[in-house]
């Protein structure tokens, strides 16, 4: 009767723990990036950056979503500017926001003024909106270089220096991090090792803590397979057809809207945890279907290395560490389910007390997703 009991528990603690994410959004804000020039007296860079956050002050370490942030209704109305008013915004807060544009030389911090701005009309206010934000700072005299980032709550930055070909420097920092010395006049150049295994770390992240409907997807694949070997053979064929779709999407052989892509990952979020509750499907029929949704699953994967705006030139190793990075991340999801749940596996209520309960709120949550990316 305990293990009942615990099982249950375990079952509620899951579905609280997912029931309560299911505010979390699947779009997380996008990193800034820089296309930065170094000359002998002026650093330059060009930002493609979302203004909105950063002048309603969203402190974009803490969230990965704007309706998550206490300064949503400012973001919301600041989305819906025209491009005059929202220039005029920035322009106005300019001695505040510079502050957030590190610029170092020895140690002496530089004030960047601005060089130019291009907004883009606004659109869908749920939809961040890119604008192109061009800065400058004077260099002091010498021959030291610079060193530039963003400062901690302006979010993730990706300095990249260019006129350097594939191996110019490409770099991924999060806030208050600094890249190495950038030389002056020059290039600092960077392995492809280097930027294969940047972006593992950076496919793990997508994947534990900020991909929400992946994790739950692979859960659900864990609350069905009642062997390791029978798991194994689904998270292959998933691994398989996410790796297919993610380099067709991400070298543009490929093109789905993400509005298409998004409600149909959700939808399939749905559909595994209804069947794990019905109990439908033999394994070999389980496994093709895994490895169709896996297709989707690709698509969306591929529209977060668009975002990331990898140089071409350094596409295959980011793509493979991307890769790579993702698996990791879902074998970790796995190992947790299973440091959970484990125990419990070969008794005979799991299924009604624990696999049936965690497959709910998986199907819950999934259907959520999909009202909300459809109708919302």
């Amino acid at each position: 009767m305990v293990f009942p009991m615990l099982g249950r528990a375990l079952a509620l603690s899951m579905a609280l723990m997912v029931t309560f994410a299911a505010d979390l959004r699947a779009h997380e804000i996008r990193p800034t990036i820089a296309d930065i020039d170094i000359g002998p007296d002026e650093v330059t860079l060009t930002l493609r950056i979302t203004l909105e956050t950063l002048l309603a002050g969203i402190d974009l370490d803490r969230v990965q979503d704007t309706n998550d942030a206490p300064e949503a209704a400012i973001y919301d109305s600041l989305r819906a500017m025209d491009q005059g008013p929202l220039e005029a915004a920035l322009r106005a807060d300019w001695p505040r926001l510079s502050q957030g544009f590190l610029i170092e030389v020895e140690g002496q911090r530089l004030s960047p003024e601005i060089a130019g701005v291009s907004i883009p009309a606004p659109g869908e206010i749920e939809l961040p909106r890119d604008s192109i934000l061009t800065i400058r700072a004077a260099l002091p005299p010498g021959e030291a270089g610079v060193r530039l980032g963003l400062a901690p709550g302006y979010g993730s930055f990706i300095p990249r220096q260019i006129g350097g070909g594939a191996d110019a420097y490409e770099g991924f920092l999060n806030g208050g991090e600094m890249t190495p010395e950038l030389p002056r006049g020059g290039i600092l150049t960077e392995a492809a090792g280097a930027v294969f295994l940047r972006y593992i770390v950076v496919g793990f992240e997508h994947i534990v803590p900020l991909g929400l409907d992946h994790i739950l997807f692979v859960l659900g694949l864990y609350f069905f397979a009642s062997r390791a070997g029978a798991l194994l053979w689904q998270v292959s064929a998933f691994t398989l057809a996410h790796t297919i779709t993610l380099a067709l999407a991400a070298t543009g052989v490929v093109k789905i809207p993400a509005s298409i892509v998004e409600p149909m990952i959700a939808a399939s979020i749905v559909y595994v945890g209804v069947e794990n509750i019905l109990g439908r499907g033999t394994m070999r029929g389980r496994t093709a279907l895994v490895f169709g949704f896996g297709l989707l699953h690709g698509l969306g994967f591929a529209s977060v290395l668009g975002d990331y705006g990898i140089a071409s030139g350094r596409f295959v190793p980011a793509l493979l560490g991307f890769n790579i990075g993702v698996e990791i991340g879902q074998l970790a999801v796995i190992a947790i389910a299973f440091a959970v749940t484990g125990w419990f596996i070969a008794r005979p209520w799991y299924r009604r007390a624990i696999a049936i309960p965690a497959s709910l709120g998986i199907s819950l949550i999934g259907a959520y997703w999909v009202v909300e990316r459809t109708l919302l």
